[in-house]
């Protein structure tokens, strides 16, 4: 009995290894196959970012740099990304203004940090506002004295005065913090020691919020829209005496305290896309005289508007309310990729 068990026992190991050889031998015949893994994916660290706009009016903290006419802009923004939380970026752009000065431009340089706490973004850096191509601009009865090297200046019949180069700097703070995908509150400063080349130093701080609508308010459109507003402060000090009444007794002879003033804009805008048409309702609290002796104003024709700075009481419209409409594109390469 022994002797047939272990027959079979010989039996089944011998077909098991008949099995298995033919298993490798079906295997050879196929050729091995070998899963390689995929490659990890390497995310740049480098993005720019890139667009431009067309607007109505190209309004600055309440004050109109393009005489209430529409305007156009392009920006490029090279930007680095240590961390998910940490970017560094430099950027440019250029806009079209209309400046008593005849300046060709505004060109904007400016370079900063951005760090993120959860909800909290933070962003700090350095502003630079360059006008290139400007020229010395006066009243034709002071025009001598105050553009004595200026070979062909701009002469204004309201006596207005302009420096020809008008370019400065700021470095700014700002931060907002997200609530949840609908609601946003931010809060900026900005600060200059030389506003606009006048000799005053400036300094300006908001509050932004921002109300976004779901994402299915349009339905499957693609369209989305958003209610957003600012309130801000404009701070300035003394210009220097380029600025003054030139008047001799008067305290303001040498250089003017230019008018503090609040701002504020409201508005909502539509996106699809890369676009965004944002239609906005935009106002300041600043008289028409003291708008005049701010922005040398090459319009200013209205008068009775004297005020301590401003005692040829021409008035500007250029701080007044008004109604912008602005259409831009904005696109990052990593979102094209």
């Amino acid at each position: 009995m022994m002797g047939i068990v272990m027959k079979k026992v010989s039996l089944s190991v011998a077909a098991v290894t008949v099995a298995m050889g033919l298993g490798s031998a079906s295997a050879a015949d196929l050729g091995k196959v070998y899963t390689k893994a995929p490659a990890p994916i390497v995310v740049s660290p480098w993005d720019i970012a890139f667009g431009g706009a067309v607007m109505s009016n190209y309004m600055f903290r309440g004050v109109t740099q393009s005489n209430n006419q529409p305007a156009g802009t392009v920006y490029f923004e090279p930007r680095y990304n240590i961390n998910p939380n940490l970017q560094l970026y430099v950027g440019t752009a250029a806009t079209s203004i209309s400046f008593a000065n005849r300046a060709a431009a505004e060109i904007d340089i400016y370079g900063g940090i951005r760090p993120t706490f959860g909800p909290v973004a933070f962003d700090f850096g350095v502003f630079g506002y360059l006008y290139p191509g400007g020229t010395c601009t006066a009243g034709i009865a002071a025009v001598a004295a105050v553009c004595p090297n200026e070979a062909n200046p701009v002469i204004l019949a309201n006596g207005n005065v302009m420096k020809k180069d008008v370019s400065f700097y700021e470095v700014y703070g700002k931060v907002n913090y997200t609530f949840n995908d609908y609601f946003a509150l931010g809060g900026n400063v900005f600060y200059s020691p030389n506003f606009l080349n006048t000799g005053a130093d400036g300094t300006y701080a908001s509050i932004t919020g921002k109300l976004t609508a779901p994402g299915t308010f349009f339905g499957t459109s693609g369209i989305g829209a958003y209610v957003s507003g600012e309130f801000g402060r404009q701070w300035l000090g003394t210009s220097d005496n380029f600025y003054g009444t030139g008047i001799a007794g008067d305290p303001f002879q040498f250089g003017i305290k230019y008018a503090d003033y609040n701002t504020w804009n409201v508005g909502v805008g539509f996106t699809y896309k890369v676009f965004t048409l944002d239609l906005r309702y935009s106002g300041t609290d600043m008289s028409k005289g003291d708008c005049n002796a701010f922005t040398s104003d090459y319009n200013a024709s209205q008068p009775n508007n004297v005020t301590p700075i401003n005692p040829g009481g021409f008035g500007s419209k250029w701080c007044g309310d008004t109604f912008i409409a602005k259409l831009s594109a904005d696109v990052t390469l990593g979102a094209l990729k």
